[in-house]
């Protein structure tokens, strides 16, 4: 016969309530016997019963395992009282940075010329202060850059000279010097002063008038 599934819910019947109460409660209490001997661990079970009787099972001592079970319980309540202090203080300082994060949002609008209806004279004196303050920090670092740019031209020129000076030094010490396959004014002078005869006329006509022309 198969065994319906029990309802949660509390019997009725007092009889039948008392019945089940002694099944489960020797139930519970093996089981805990069993766990304290196959897994070696400390356990302590209370149970009091509907008219108040007390049945209990400890692996060791009962109020060894209680005095260890209250002190475990005030480190963890130690502990959740000290997270919650940190987790107080970082919600504060949270807070404290979203308000710094706020007021330099509204300075960065107001740099821009936003948002300057509700400002002050004094509010506006002293924008125009950071403001002169930031030009004259803009203007110091252009200058900076500018000297280095000016530095760094001349160790380029210095070194392009120096280049040139080697150079012309190369090229005055090579300039007796003839170079192979280099034809120079002289040699094309004479190679041009050659003796060349030109006849004019027709074929049969250069026997009896030859002409010679020397260039």
């Amino acid at each position: 016969m198969v065994r319906g599934k029990t309802q949660m819910r509390r019997i009725e019947n007092a009889t039948s309530r008392q019945v089940t109460f002694s099944k489960r409660r020797n139930g519970l209490l093996k089981k805990a016997f069993e766990l304290s001997v196959l897994c070696d661990a400390e356990v302590a079970l209370i149970i009091f019963s509907p008219r108040g009787k007390l049945y209990e099972f400890a692996s060791s001592s009962m109020l060894e395992t209680i005095d260890r079970y209250q002190k475990q319980g005030r480190e963890i309540q130690a502990d959740n009282s000290h997270q919650e202090h940190n987790m107080q203080q970082l919600k504060i300082e949270a807070a404290s940075m979203m308000k710094k994060i706020e007021q330099l949002e509204a300075s960065k609008r107001k740099l821009l010329g936003e948002g300057l209806a509700a400002c002050t004279i004094e509010e506006l004196q002293e924008i125009e202060k950071q403001l002169e303050r930031s030009i004259h920090a803009m203007r110091a670092r252009k200058v900076q850059l500018y000297k280095q740019q000016i530095e760094q031209l001349k160790e380029k020129g210095k070194s392009m000279a120096a280049e040139n000076a080697m150079l012309r030094d190369k090229l005055g010490g090579s300039k007796g010097k003839k170079v192979p396959g280099l034809v120079t004014a002289m040699d094309t002078s004479e190679i041009c002063d050659v003796e060349t005869d030109l006849v004019i006329g027709l074929p049969e006509a250069r026997s009896r008038w030859p002409a010679t022309l020397f260039l």
